[in-house]
């Protein structure tokens, strides 16, 4: 799965466009290298993603084509 579609439907970021943004910025890592918006997340992957001042970082769990919002939180988790 793309790392903006990941991003989105795990609700680590609201939008797609705004997931792209941050992947086009830099602001996100996978495994320690800044990620484009293409790049396939397996699971096992470790993804940083810098929101100003603070970073969050997970671990992909699971890999899900679209989900409920309870749901999303199963798909990772933070580190």
């Amino acid at each position: 799965m793309r790392l903006d579609k990941f991003l989105k439907v795990s609700r680590l970021i609201k939008r797609r466009t705004v997931a792209n943004e941050a992947c086009d910025a830099g602001r996100v890592m996978v495994n320690g290298k800044p990620a484009k918006a293409s790049v396939k997340v397996k699971v096992g992957d470790i993804i940083e993603v810098l929101f100003g001042t603070k970073a969050v970082k997970v671990r992909v769990l699971d890999i899900q084509d679209t989900t409920k919002k309870e749901q999303a939180k199963e798909l990772f988790e933070y580190l």
